[in-house]
């Protein structure tokens, strides 16, 4: 999978970095097991600093997407957090994104239909 950066993003870098290893995972172009590159080669190979990939991992593990191994480095996990605590984290984020639809005048079939396209997006547009 290739990462690419937006140095112009509103977003900070490992942000950036987090968000699309999660969508790498859910569309199956990361496996569980697979390794990820050293914090040092893909900061090498982004251009970016090595302290901006290592709080990118250490987002990614904190939240159960990777593990980190002393001899094999990142690698995807085979099990995310509990399910009710990532449903309970879900919820609140859902709970802002459709107060702000409602502000936006966007009706609730509009917003379904958003959240259900991104969904499949997240697949890899199946």
């Amino acid at each position: 999978m290739i990462i690419e950066i937006n140095t112009l993003s509103q977003s900070p870098i490992y942000e950036q970095l987090r968000d699309q290893v999660v969508l790498g995972i859910a569309s199956k172009k990361l496996q569980a097991g697979e390794a990820l590159p050293s914090v040092r080669r893909l900061a090498a190979d982004l251009g970016i600093n090595f302290h901006t990939v290592n709080k990118g991992y250490t987002m990614l593990c904190d939240e159960g997407y990777i593990v980190m191994d002393r001899r094999k480095g990142a690698v995807i996990a085979y099990i995310a957090k509990a399910a009710e605590e990532f449903a309970a984290k879900l919820s609140r984020k859902l709970r802002l994104n459709a107060a702000e639809a409602v502000c936006h005048k966007i009706s609730e079939k509009d917003f379904l239909a958003l959240c259900s396209s991104q969904y499949k997006n997240a697949l890899g547009g199946k």
